[in-house]
């Protein structure tokens, strides 16, 4: 490797592109979880990160190097393909060092193409491979790179850190940062300090059982297992595997969300515990049945029901005993194909750095990119800021039970859970979730009573009368509405399992219209690979009239502008410019004026079509003299036909995370959720309503 480290070779200037070499200070240090958490927590401060894995170690059925498979899947940048092992090794062998670093070179520079920042991810310390050490060093020198050292706290992590910051400085790098990863929980900054020789900490990443834990079809693929239910076998995930050597009754406190339980057929005690389990609502791994055993049919046509309803059912040919040995050996390194978990990894670790360290290394550009991990991070910062009292009057939801405490975990607002406490409880307890003692639960049937003459006021010239205020109240919807039109709390959001109807319609009852509009609307943030559009109305207005989309163009405009997306708007209709005619093009010409009328400085155009709006070539040939086609970042579509049909199909169709709808327009904010909503659409838009109650109107500031 002598002509590795001699090499005098310059290939990449420093002025032009700066660049973080990744390099571990140990094995199974979690090198790749580090360097992809770092992209993404260069975008969530809006800077354009790129991200490089010249050398592979690791190849996947996904075709690719695993890091460059997540890079490309999850932070959506370009990065080219690893080297062949193949062709490193034998370049290694035949000495032709210098072709070899003009390979890797070549790949990075492709990778750094309109980066900021570019992030290599360096070799893992493999005995397969002796000389991964000094290859580092060789292709961080060739690359003129700022080291970040990857280690593991505890035993010899100091004197590990300290021999490989002494083999960067004797080769001219500069270590920019130690990052500690797989941290034990009660691990704190200050007590690593002694490790870091006088190195800046970027950040200390805690162990998470939950990340390390495999799905259940993880396990099928690593047994080879013979699947007789699939239940929810991509997405269930194994805590822990339960060898039921002992009675129920010795295991019924191991009947927990995650723990894959291991059993013969023919214990038909454990088959009926799994079940009623099942039936309760708690997630297990699923049920693995051993030494090629089956459930007596009686008892398998009892069970079947239960399990059925997510629970997976596995059987091996192994005994107990082997079938747990093997368990153990598991892989705990994230599948080609589990993009759920990795995600979850990567905000973790970005979660973890320190901002303000890394940006003390990193030249920040003149001006940044408002991307997706931008967006979503600045939303849960100035949610914290707010501190928001957000009322949820799906409260024994699942998904909104989960949404809420980690809201309260993560800071993001103070949740109202409306429900019954013990309801609650128990949806928690069947997701293996934890209650916070302090997260707020409220009974309605406590409270109810408290609404029923402020209610009745606010509808007295609708003649409502108590009795009917309290019929209505029994709806917790209704009733969130109320708490909100007296300030018991700040904003409410609702839609998991109600309609938009149900939720927009007490709102417009009680909370009305902000008196400088007359109109409610909505807005979908959507996340596009490189960058955050706005579209709206695709979930309030059925047919606009030219008036009323003007009005929407200026709230959507307004909403971008407030979470830092540059407005230029673009009235969308199925012609460009004057190339159309007809009712429906004329109104969003119309609207166009009259939206120019009332904001003479906001970059707006219409009529346009879709892709002369947002694809720069058209924008220039179909409206050349255009403030917005080609460039722009809100689209405001004629009608709730177009604009729902738009939005889910861009959402669907391409993979884009949508974040909403927000409504605009409101006194005070009331946010409707998609049936289909996960947990974190459900965070993202309690975010949301949080940072619009932070202001006056409901109207973001």
């Amino acid at each position: 490797m002598a002509s590795f480290l001699n090499s005098g070779n310059i290939y990449l200037s420093r002025d032009k592109m700066q660049t973080l070499y990744f390099l571990p200070t140990s094995r199974n240090a979690g090198l790749t979880s580090v360097a992809l958490g770092m992209v993404r927590a260069l975008q969530r401060q809006g800077l354009r990160a790129g991200f490089a894995k010249p050398v592979p170690q690791q190849d996947d059925d996904c075709g690719a190097e695993r890091s460059v498979h997540f890079a490309r899947a999850l932070c959506r940048v370009k990065c080219s393909d690893a080297l062949d092992m193949d062709t490193v090794l034998s370049h290694m062998a035949a000495g032709k060092s210098d072709d070899l670093m003009e390979r890797i070179v070549s790949l990075c520079l492709a990778a750094a193409e309109g980066a900021d920042v570019l992030v290599v991810e360096g070799l893992h310390v493999d005995a397969a491979l002796p000389v991964a050490s000094d290859l580092n060093l060789a292709v961080a020198r060739s690359l003129h790179a700022e080291v970040v050292l990857v280690a593991q706290p505890g035993g010899s992590s100091g004197s590990a850190i300290e021999l490989a910051a002494r083999q960067c400085a004797s080769h001219g790098l500069n270590v920019a940062g130690v990052v500690f990863n797989k941290a034990p929980a009660a691990l704190e900054a200050s007590s690593v300090q002694r490790d870091l020789h006088g190195l800046p900490l970027w950040g200390v990443i805690g162990e998470n059982p939950a990340l390390m834990a495999p799905r259940t079809l993880d396990v099928v693929r690593h047994l080879d297992a013979e699947v007789l239910i699939e239940g929810d076998l991509q997405q269930r995930r194994m805590l822990e595997a339960v060898l039921t050597v002992r009675s129920v009754a010795g295991m019924v406190e191991r009947l927990r969300p995650g723990a894959l339980i291991v059993s013969s057929g023919d214990r038909d005690d454990v088959v009926l515990a799994t079940a009623l389990a099942a039936a309760r609502g708690i997630e297990l791994a699923g049920l693995l049945l051993t030494g090629a055993s089956a459930i007596e049919e009686r008892v398998f046509q009892l069970v079947r029901p239960a399990l059925e309803k997510g629970t997976p059912v596995l059987r091996v040919g192994l005994d107990s005993y082997h079938t747990a040995t093997r368990l153990s050996r598991i892989s705990r390194a994230v599948a080609a194909d589990d993009c759920g978990r990795m995600e979850q990894v990567l905000d973790a670790v970005a979660g973890a750095i320190d901002a303000g360290a890394m940006l003390k290394c990193v030249r920040l550009p003149a001006c940044a990119l408002m991307s997706p991990p931008a967006f979503r991070y600045q939303l849960i910062e100035r949610a914290r800021k707010a501190a928001k009292r957000i009322v949820l009057p799906e409260g024994d939801e699942p998904r909104t039970v989960n949404a809420a405490i980690q809201c309260h975990d993560k800071g993001i607002a103070r949740c109202v859970l409306l429900a019954r406490p013990d309801a609650v409880a128990q949806v928690a307890k069947a997701q293996g979730l934890t209650l916070p003692p302090s997260l707020e639960i409220i009974d309605p049937d406590a409270i109810r009573e408290k609404y029923v003459a402020p209610m009745v006021d606010l509808r007295k010239s609708k003649g409502l009368t108590p009795e009917q205020a309290r019929e209505q109240l029994s709806d917790s919807v209704v009733l969130g509405t109320m708490m909100l039109a007296v300030d018991d709390v700040d904003g409410l959001v609702s839609g998991a399992v109600h309609t938009t109807a149900n939720t927009v319609r007490p709102a417009l009852q009680l909370i009305k219209t902000d008196p400088a509009t007359p109109l409610v609307s909505s807005v979908f943030f959507m996340l596009m690979p490189d960058q955050v559009f706005v579209y709206g109305d695709c979930a309030i207005n059925t047919n606009p009239t030219a008036q009323e989309l003007s009005i929407i163009a200026l709230q959507s405009a307004a909403s971008a502008k407030a979470f830092g997306i540059e407005p230029r708007v673009a009235m969308i209709s199925y012609s460009t410019g004057n190339s159309g005619t007809g009712d429906d093009v004329d109104k969003v010409r119309e609207a166009t004026r009259l939206a120019r009328e009332k904001a003479a400085d906001l970059p707006i155009d219409g009529p346009l079509q879709y892709d002369a709006a947002c694809v720069p070539s058209v924008g220039r040939q179909k409206a050349p003299d255009s403030p917005v086609a080609g460039r722009a970042t809100v689209f405001i579509f004629p009608d709730l036909n177009t604009g729902n049909t738009t939005y889910k199909a861009v959402q669907r169709s391409a993979g884009v995370v949508s974040v909403g709808p927000m409504m605009q327009g409101l006194r005070k904010p009331v946010n409707d959720l998609s049936r289909g909503a996960l947990v974190d659409d459900i965070i993202f838009t309690i975010a949301l309503t949080a940072i619009q109650a932070g202001s006056s109107g409901g109207q973001p500031g």
